[in-house]
């Protein structure tokens, strides 16, 4: 893969990283049009029946829906021939109902690790690791 592809597999996952942060279910929704391969393969617990780039959506859908101030601070990316490791550290305050649970008012941060594939220019498939028994442990859902 030439270095050029790879500056452009950054500038796409950077993109795509700072539509999410946006807040705005559209422009997220909108972006993943524009860089996500609609049958993008997507190995991550996912809270739907959904695939592909519509599950993508819909876990954002969810996850706005749940904390409305939903922050992703990339802390590291590694890049690899046509891949992309990301850590995150993800900050919310919990508003609307997330994984059957009330709001509780808390706010939460907890950590994620994804990879990303390219192909051709746009996300092929992602792989992601989210700490979620952090979550579930500080919106009281599992006792501390």
């Amino acid at each position: 893969m030439s270095a050029a592809q790879a500056t452009s597999n950054k500038a796409t996952f950077s993109r795509f990283h700072d539509a999410t942060n946006t807040g705005d279910a559209e422009v997220i929704s909108k972006t993943i049009d524009e860089v996500v391969e609609p049958n993008v393969l997507f190995h991550a617990p996912v809270p739907t029946g959904a695939t592909g780039a519509q599950a993508l959506k819909q876990v954002w859908a969810v996850l706005l829906r749940a904390f409305p101030d939903i922050h992703v601070t990339v802390e590291d990316v590694i890049e690899e021939g046509d891949k992309i490791v990301s850590r995150n550290t993800v900050t919310g305050t919990h508003q609307g109902e997330y994984r059957g649970l009330p709001p509780t008012g808390k706010s939460i941060t907890y950590n994620e690790i994804f990879i990303v594939r390219f192909a051709g220019g746009r996300i092929a498939e992602i792989w992601g690791v989210v700490d979620v028994f952090s979550q579930m442990r500080q919106l009281g859902a599992i006792p501390a």
